[in-house]
């Protein structure tokens, strides 16, 4: 993810900052722009102090919720309807005449909002999905809303049953909406189901990442004419589905998997390896965007290898993917090191074979080829 800073007083601020820690600026992001920005109210506070103890603000015409950024003088924003949730920090612009952002114009059901632990658990994921959003603009890819398509993207936040007898919210995704289960925001839950299942890894962000991979194989794979080269690739996927999720979950993953796949759950379906590998995909291309924000470099030595790793490209842009997965591998390396020095996991556990690269290069492949020219080959800078 890109570095931002507080235009105030130049300190680093965070994607999900909504007051700056040095300054105090209130901040938002602007999803039309990309970037995060200081803020300042439209109409001054102490008019709208006065005005409201007169009982004048109702009749004054004045927005109290209006805001100017202060990387774009002159343009009006308000905040997302759900900022009132503390769930959201992105920014709607005036003339749009919408009451919810980008991002959450995505939403559809979440149960019972006003409850605290829903809320809570609501707000982590809406962490989570807010970073998919933003990776999903900058690659530049379609994402209509389910007005706008009768599959356009949804994201429904759900709690189990009351009734522990009722089967339980399964995590997953149907004609373009992902449903993920409350429960995994809890993450002695999450934790609880990792080791159930013997993933190494299972992240909020892992799940919407993976999700998105089964809308997007619908819409670029099989409404973008590309079944044929897909199966090539990752298989078949007219194999029967419940079958396979049977005999996987009955039996594990097949021997010698790791040979062509980025993890065992890869194995089941054609259209769980296409997943998993857009889910990976995305992971790489993000830690490798902050880590040249944050103008990390390597130089040294693997072995006997020299190791100069300097990421002067815009990972979300790259014509090519070499580049991609020649910085990966010691990033990767480096960042496992220094997880095992503070006794932690290893940020990445998985093995990135010939054949799985080859499946991540498919993936950059096909969204370079549905970008809009105008974006391709655009290098962000590094920092605002």
């Amino acid at each position: 993810m890109r570095l931002f800073r507080c235009q105030v007083c130049g300190q680093t601020i965070y994607f999900e900052n909504t007051r700056c820690e040095r300054c105090g600026s209130p901040l938002g992001y602007l999803p039309d722009i990309g970037l995060m920005s200081a803020l300042e109210p439209e109409t001054g506070p102490e008019l709208i102090r006065v005005l409201d103890q007169t009982g004048l603000l109702a009749d004054s015409g004045v927005d109290e919720r209006l805001w100017l950024a202060q990387v774009r003088p002159g343009r009006r924003y308000r905040p997302c309807i759900n900022a009132a949730y503390g769930v959201c920090n992105w920014l709607v612009p005036e003339d749009e005449g919408e009451t919810r952002c980008l991002a959450c114009r995505h939403n559809g059901a979440v149960s019972d909002p006003e409850q605290d632990d829903n809320q809570t658990r609501w707000r982590r994921l809406e962490f989570a999905k807010h970073r998919l959003l933003y990776s999903l603009l900058r690659l530049g890819l379609t994402l209509p809303t389910r007005a706008q398509h009768r599959e356009g993207l949804v994201f429904e936040f759900l709690a189990d049953p009351a009734d522990p007898t009722l089967p339980r919210i399964i995590t997953g995704h149907a004609k373009g909406t992902v449903t993920i289960a409350l429960r995994e925001a809890d993450d002695v839950e999450r934790e609880n189901m990792r080791k159930l299942l013997g993933e190494p890894y299972r992240t909020l962000l892992g799940h919407f990442r993976h999700e998105s991979g089964h809308y997007f194989w619908d819409r670029l794979v099989r409404d973008g004419g590309r079944l044929e080269q897909c199966r090539a690739v990752f298989g078949d996927d007219r194999a029967d589905y419940a079958k396979a999720l049977g005999a996987y979950y009955a039996s594990g993953a097949r021997p010698g998997w790791q040979k062509r796949y980025i993890s065992a759950y890869a194995t089941m379906h054609p259209w769980e390896d296409f997943s998993e590998t857009w889910a990976h995909y995305l992971h790489m291309i993000d830690t490798l965007e902050t880590a040249s924000a944050h103008g990390i470099e390597l130089h040294g030595r693997d072995g006997r290898d020299p190791v100069n790793v300097q990421i002067d490209f815009d990972p979300y842009r790259v014509e090519s993917f070499d580049p991609v997965v020649e910085s990966w591998f010691p990033i990767a390396r480096a960042a496992n090191s220094l997880n095992r020095s503070m006794g932690l996991a290893d940020l990445y556990p998985f093995v990135l074979t010939d054949a799985v690269i080859g499946k991540l290069a498919f993936i950059h492949r096909l969204i370079r080829e549905q970008r809009p020219p105008a974006i391709v080959g655009r290098r962000a800078p590094r920092a605002w």
